[in-house]
């Protein structure tokens, strides 16, 4: 049996760059060929509503903004243990949403694994449905980095850049 993979986009559209994690799933979606069993899904802001979608999956890709101190721009890759200890993941704008759904999904008796990658914005704060320039131009290289590590796990693309 396949593992069941869901690539998850948080965040809210209206803020700038607080929703990179949506625009990166569009972007991965519009410039791949995924294999069947990997599912994509707009999390927006819906934090535990998220519960069933994520217990359905073996693989949770997160992708995020996560505001960890360093320069706008720099991803970040979070997993396994760090997730639970990460400084840097408790202040992305969603981590504790995420974290409690997770918990409440083991819990329940079913937590996937997880991944989080996350983009420190350059604007978060500005109501506008568009990246700022900056994000925007970031968006190629950091859904090449999921695409690595997604291949690094066995999960291989068609297409793409």
């Amino acid at each position: 049996m396949q593992e069941k993979i869901l690539i998850l986009g948080v965040g809210n559209i209206l803020l700038t760059d607080e929703g990179f994690g949506v625009r990166a799933v569009e972007y991965l979606q519009e410039h791949h060929v995924w294999p069947e069993h990997v599912r994509f899904l707009d999390g927006g802001t819906q934090g535990i509503m998220l519960m069933l979608d994520i217990q359905e999956c073996d693989l949770l890709v997160v992708l995020d903004v996560v505001l960890g101190g360093k320069a706008p721009g720099t991803i970040y890759l979070i997993e396994g243990e760090d997730l639970r200890k990460s400084f840097i993941f408790r202040d992305s704008m969603h981590q504790t949403d995420l974290l409690d759904t997770l918990l409440t999904c083991e819990l329940v008796g079913h937590r996937p694994q997880a991944v989080v990658f996350g983009l420190e914005p350059f604007d978060y704060k500005t109501i506008s449905m568009e990246l700022t320039p900056q994000a925007r131009t970031c968006l190629p290289k950091f859904c090449r980095k999921v695409v690595t590590e997604l291949a690094r796990r066995g999960i291989k693309t068609g297409g793409g850049e």
